[in-house]
C-alpha cells in the first residue's frame, strides 16, 4: 500500500531505498562508493543519510534540522555529467512513485528536478553547451 504521509520515518525509508539502488547502479554507484564507501552502515554513509533525511524533510515543508548548501558536497563526487543527473532522477522517480501515493510522489519528484537543475547550474555541468552560441 502506498505511503500517504511525509514524516521522518517515511523520508528515511525513501532515502535508504534510493541510495541502496544508487550503490548498485553502474554509473552512479562507483562515484558514491569512492567518496562514502560501499557499506551504508558505515560512518560516512550514516552522516550522509542523516543529512539527506533532514534535507528532504525541509524540502517537503516538515520540521528539519538541515542547514547548509548541497553544492559543495557534490563538487568532489564527479565526474558529473548531464547523463548522471538523468540517471539520478530516473532512479529517484522509480523509488518515490513505488513508495508514495501519486500526489506525494509527484511533489517529491518535482523537488528532485529542481535540486538537480540547481546543482547542474552551480557545478557548471552544462557549461559546454553554453559555449556553442
Amino acid at each position: 500500500m502506498p505511503i500517504d504521509e511525509v514524516n521522518h520515518d517515511t523520508i528515511r525509508q525513501m532515502v535508504y531505498e534510493f541510495y541502496s539502488l544508487v550503490l548498485k547502479d553502474e554509473m552512479l554507484g562507483p562515484m558514491f562508493i569512492r567518496v562514502l564507501g560501499n557499506d551504508m552502515n558505515g560512518g560516512k554513509w550514516h552522516e550522509h543519510l542523516h543529512r539527506l533525511d533532514s534535507f528532504w524533510l525541509l524540502l517537503m515543508g516538515e520540521v528539519s534540522s538541515y542547514q547548509g548548501d548541497p553544492t559543495p558536497a557534490h563538487a568532489f563526487i564527479g565526474p558529473l555529467t548531464p547523463e548522471s543527473f538523468e540517471r539520478w532522477l530516473e532512479i529517484f522517480k522509480g523509488v518515490v512513485f513505488r513508495m508514495f501515493v501519486e500526489e506525494i510522489a509527484a511533489k517529491l519528484y518535482r523537488k528532485a528536478e529542481i535540486v538537480a537543475a540547481q546543482l547542474r547550474e552551480n557545478l557548471g555541468v552544462d557549461d559546454d553547451e553554453d559555449d556553442d552560441w
